[in-house]
Formats: C-alpha cells, structure tokens, sequence
C-alpha cells in the first residue's frame, strides 16, 4: 500500500489536517467527568444510570420496565466534500450526506444494545440562503427520511438556525440526536460480559463513511486533480469520499432475533481500530484476520504515506463496526450481517493479559495507553 518512491513527501499526519486528539480528549474527559456529576439528578424522577454507560458510545439511563439509551452526534467535515463536488460535477449528494449524519448517531446507540426509536436533526446553515437551494435541501431531506425507513425509526423533528456569522455562508453544519429502548433489558452491553475467548466480529465499510475527511480533505489539495483523481475501481476520489456510511442496526436487530445477545460492541470512527480498545477492561485482542480495504482507503494510504500503524489508529480500513460475540455465535453473527447485505469475518480473539490490541497479519500493536477516552 505504502508509497515506493525513492523521495516520498513527507506522510501527512492527521494532525496537519488540523485534528489533534490530544489536545481533543482531556476535554472529554474532564467533560465526562463533570457530567458524571450530574446523575445524582435522576434519583430524583426515579431513575438512575447505569454507570457502566459512562465513556461508552451511547448513555443509558434505567427507568424501571427497561432502559433508554441516547446520543447526539455531528457529521464534521463531509458535507465540504460535498459542496466542492458539487462544483465540479454539478450533482448534489445531500441525500447520502444525510445517511451519513444519521449514521453517526445511530451506529453509536446501538452499540450498547438498544433498538433506535426516534431520531432527530439538526441542520444550522450559514445562512437561510442555503435553504433556498432546492435541489440541496430536497435532497437532503429525501436522504435522511430514507435513512430514517432502513433503521425503522420515526423522525421527530429538530432545528434548522442560520448562523451567519458563526457558520460560514454557503455551508451546513448537520448533527443527529437518537434516542433508543433497550428493551429487554438482557440486551445491555457495556462491555460486563466480554471474557477471554470472546469472538471478535467485523463488519464491512462501505469506505472512509464520516471520519477522517479532515485528513482525506487536506491530502486533495496535494493531487493535480484533486476530487477528480480517478481511483483503481472506476470512481473519482470525491466521489470514493462520498460513499454513504453504512447503517449497521438492522444487523444488531438482526441479531436479537437469532438470539444472538453480543458482549460488547464498537463503531470504528475516530481514533480508527484503536476503538477496539475502547472497554477498561483489561484484556487483550488479537486479531488474526483483517478485512479487504476499500480502494479509498489504500489510495489514501499511498499518497498519505503512512504505515500500516498511522493508518489503522485513523482511519477504518474496512471495518465500521466491530462485535464482541461468544464463539458459538460468532459464525451466525456473520451469517446474519450477511443477511442484510453487510460483509463480515471473524477477525479475532480476546485474550486474558495485558490490554493491547494486536493485529498479526501486519505486525502492528497498540497498547493500553492508545485511547484514552474515560
């Protein structure tokens, strides 16, 4: 994948691209840590948290019959590819951008077990000009309605400001709250079930989906084409970027009802292959096998020049969403994942011992100190 020029450019860190995690994290953390704070106010309704969803990708609140697990979640950077494919091709994607947005909530909330119920947007423009544009906002609109009918959730409502002077005219900031029933509640997984011997299943990208385009941005301004660079599988670079994320609940779904009740979920977003270290847990993963990589991916791999270890502690290499399963179920997880038209392979295992991710096949290793997000 690597670059074999004798003087290659100097790799293009995620960093450069104007993404520093360490400068990210602490203020989640402390974030979390104040929040935590606040849980004493639900014993005052009757509720409580569970605690365990704290630093998890979903929160989980316990009101008695069953629990309510929610998120919000922002796109980022994508909807910039977008607008400058637009430009050039004079399409709009505002249809798969909107999956991607509520991609990001939703592949969040179920990661802790629950069914998503209802989703809700948020859509702040730089100005109401933006909403004026037809073919943008219809488009838009359609998307995420469609993508609202494949996960089986109702669309609430949300809010659509102009923000002129704080989002910058012409473009749209898009986020996406859910709200979930783990219901019953058997089906929480916060990671108090996963043990050694664990199978660790991964589920098929459809390409980069949503993390990593401040990156994949930066690295089209070293190309003589740009967005229009041909790529090995007959799309161009913009277009390879605009590839929606894939949607995972309907194999979750899926899975409670081959009563398949996972240990432990992860959506590899930020931080990349890292997030398979997410649990506090301390034990090890070890994967054995990994996933064909998207033609993107390896092309921005190449021209990024970066190694196999800078490239899976960013990007998703092929996987978007990883299940921690029993071992008798792991083959049926991957049987249902096929199912519903989404590639999967038994990866690995988790091991008892010291907490490190390894991945054999190319030799990389991340230990205990690379994610921090507790």
């Amino acid at each position: 994948m690597n670059s074999t020029s004798l003087n290659p450019p100097a790799p293009l860190t995620y960093e450069q691209a104007g993404v520093n995690y360490d400068l990210i994290d602490p203020l989640k953390v402390a974030a979390q840590r104040a929040a935590a704070a606040t849980a004493v106010h639900l014993a005052g309704h009757g509720f409580s948290e569970v605690k365990a969803s704290r630093g998890e990708s979903a929160y989980v609140v316990d009101v008695g019959p069953f629990y309510l697990a929610s998120i919000v979640e922002c796109l980022g950077s994508k909807t910039l590819v977008a607008d400058d494919m637009h430009k050039l091709t004079g399409k709009s994607y505002y249809d798969t951008i909107a999956q991607d947005t509520i991609a990001m909530a939703i592949n969040d909330l179920i990661t802790v077990g629950a069914t998503p119920l209802v989703v809700q947007a948020y859509w702040a423009a730089g100005g109401s000009d933006w909403f004026g544009d037809a073919q943008r906002s219809q488009a838009l609109v359609a998307g995420w309605k469609r993508a609202c009918d494949v996960c089986g959730v109702a669309w609430g409502g949300g809010e659509t400001p102009a923000l002129a002077g704080i989002v910058e005219g012409g473009r749209i900031d898009l986020a996406a709250s859910c709200t979930g029933l783990i219901n019953p509640k058997e089906r929480l997984s916060v990671g108090d079930k996963l043990a050694p011997g664990d199978a660790i299943v991964l589920l098929a990208s459809s390409g980069i989906h949503a993390n990593g385009l401040s990156l994949a941005r930066k690295l089209a301004e070293r190309l003589p084409q740009g967005y229009l660079t041909p790529m090995s599988d007959g799309t161009t670079y913009g277009e390879a970027l605009l590839a929606p994320t894939t949607l995972y609940s309907p194999v979750t779904e899926g899975l409670f009802k081959a009563g398949v009740m996972p240990h432990y979920c992860a959506n590899i977003t930020g931080h990349g292959w890292r997030k398979l270290l997410r649990h506090p847990s301390s034990l090890g993963y070890r994967i054995h096998t990994v996933p064909k990589v998207p033609p993107v991916l390896q092309f921005i791999q190449a021209q990024a020049h970066h190694d196999d270890r800078e490239a899976y502690s960013t990007l998703n290499m092929g996987a978007g969403f990883a299940i921690f399963v029993d071992a008798k179920d792991a083959q049926r997880t991957v049987d249902v994942a096929k199912a519903q038209g989404i590639d999967a392979i038994i990866a690995g295992v988790v091991e008892a011992g010291a907490k490190q991710l390894v991945i054999e096949p190319l030799g990389v290793t991340f230990g205990d100190d690379a994610l921090n997000l507790r």
